[in-house]
């Protein structure tokens, strides 16, 4: 397995790879590397931040008075932006790193938010826990998470007073797909999963007096379903199947879909439906390794970020400044636009993020500035993240330049690029980094890490 081909790997895989670890696994086989990656994910391990005054919380003083119930919703709002900057650093830091790169694509499958923290820290560790796991029991696990509840209004979900919202995105986001149900299947369904409520500490309730326990007719099956039933009797349909893995071949892979390989995935996802065996599928077989699917991927904003801090380790002042950062690349983790999520993509990208995106490794690093010459949209969100009223770059992260001159001490400057970057250089790149001086290898780390090049993997 080439050296390449192991960076393309932990790209996709999880968020980068430094030179001593690339150098270890050029000597093993590919089968070897990609247990290995999974091995290493195998542990779970919750992400949880200081919620000490929430734990003990009832709902009679939650909802004592006006004023207190807001005050605990302000203080709420705030720890969900800490648990975002925790998030952030495990994602940079953590050892498993399939694990919480699974935990990234699953947050966007079965995207949610909540205004309570201790509900929305425990969604993201349901994602981390069932990451790797059976998807059947996963979609199970989701639609009894009160945050899922809240979002798609299962509460409201009664006996006599239907509400379509969680069987509508159950069948088109979470399972199956446009186009492969009927409307009369959501009507159908939406009775099953009537009754759905949770306690003030986050339980799942079944209240058995809102629920419609009358016969159902779905797929052209009857009986009086609830909403596991529901869940079984979709997974009955390789389509569901063929659906999860598509959207991991567009994630991973290639957004170019090759039908023969998708079959080949959904053989294997088919009928248990358990998560790692087909990610070890897909990383060991030859086409994911294709010259055409490397450094073909834009990367998100979150793996932007990760990437520079695997590369140089960051330290953020605080976390409004983190917040600030993804809101102007356009991607806040915990705070999704839809419940479709984010699309990916070329939508990463437009006139004001990409400039971001070309300033951030200077930004972050070196105190540089993002400058622009019109004032207009772009200037104005700068203003408004990034500048005090002194006109002072106030998101500069600490960078720790040890790690890199320690990680990177044995390699030669005019071999960083092959380590920083995935995509192809074309000449007039290569052009302009013979044109650069080479005298430090910090300072050309950063030029790299602002190239358009690098916002590919």
């Amino acid at each position: 397995m080439t050296k390449n081909h192991i960076q393309h790997l932990y790209s996709r895989a999880g968020f980068g790879i430094q030179p001593n670890l690339l150098e270890e696994l050029s000597t093993k086989r590919r089968e070897e590397i990609v247990s290995d990656l999974l091995n290493q994910s195998k542990n779970f391990n919750p992400l949880l931040i200081n919620t000490a005054e929430f734990d003990t919380l009832t709902f009679n003083e939650f909802n004592k008075t006006n004023k207190i119930h807001r005050a605990y919703i302000e203080k709420s709002k705030l720890l969900i932006k800490e648990l975002n900057r925790a998030w952030i650093h495990k994602i940079s830091n953590s050892k498993e790193i399939l694990r919480e790169k699974m935990t990234l694509f699953w947050a966007n499958h079965f995207s949610c938010q909540d205004r309570f923290i201790l509900y929305i820290q425990k969604y993201n560790n349901t994602l981390r826990y069932y990451a790797l796991g059976n998807f059947k029991d996963f979609v199970k696990a989701i639609s009894k998470e009160p945050s899922m509840i809240t979002y798609l209004d299962l509460k409201q979900n009664k006996k006599g007073k239907p509400n379509e919202n969680f069987a509508r995105e159950l069948l088109e986001l979470f399972t199956l797909g446009v186009g492969n149900y009927s409307e009369e299947d959501i009507k159908e369904i939406t009775k099953a999963f009537t009754g759905y409520d949770y306690d003030f500490e986050g339980n799942f309730i079944f209240k058995e007096e809102n629920h419609n326990d009358d016969f159902k007719y779905v797929f052209g099956k009857a009986g009086h379903y609830d909403g596991d039933d529901i869940i079984d009797l979709i997974f009955e349909k390789k389509q569901c199947a063929r659906f999860i893995c598509t959207k991991l071949y567009r994630y991973f892979v290639n957004d170019a879909i090759n039908e023969d390989h998708i079959e080949e995935m959904t053989n294997v996802f088919f009928p248990n439906y358990q998560i790692e065996p087909v990610l070890l599928f897909m990383f060991s077989q030859d086409w994911f390794y294709n010259p055409g699917h490397i450094g073909n991927k834009i990367k998100s904003p979150v793996e932007l970020i990760a990437g520079i801090s695997q590369t140089i380790p960051l330290t953020f002042k605080d976390t409004k400044q983190l917040l600030s950062i993804q809101r102007m690349l356009g991607q806040m983790l915990l705070y999704p636009p839809n419940v479709a999520g984010w699309k990916g993509g070329k939508s990463w990208i437009d006139s004001n993020t990409m400039m971001t995106r070309l300033k951030l490794p200077s930004f972050l690093v070196s105190d540089g500035k993002i400058s622009t010459k019109e004032k207009g949209e772009f200037h104005d969100t700068y203003k408004k993240y990034y500048e005090n009223r002194k006109g002072e770059n106030v998101a500069k992260a600490s960078a720790n330049w040890e790690v890199f001159n320690k990680n990177y001490q044995n390699i030669d400057i005019e071999a960083l690029p092959n380590y920083l970057l995935q995509c192809p250089i074309n000449q007039n790149t290569k052009d302009y980094l013979n044109s650069l001086s080479k005298k430090s290898k910090r300072d050309y780390c950063v030029q790299l890490m602002s190239l358009p090049e690098y916002q590919m993997c």
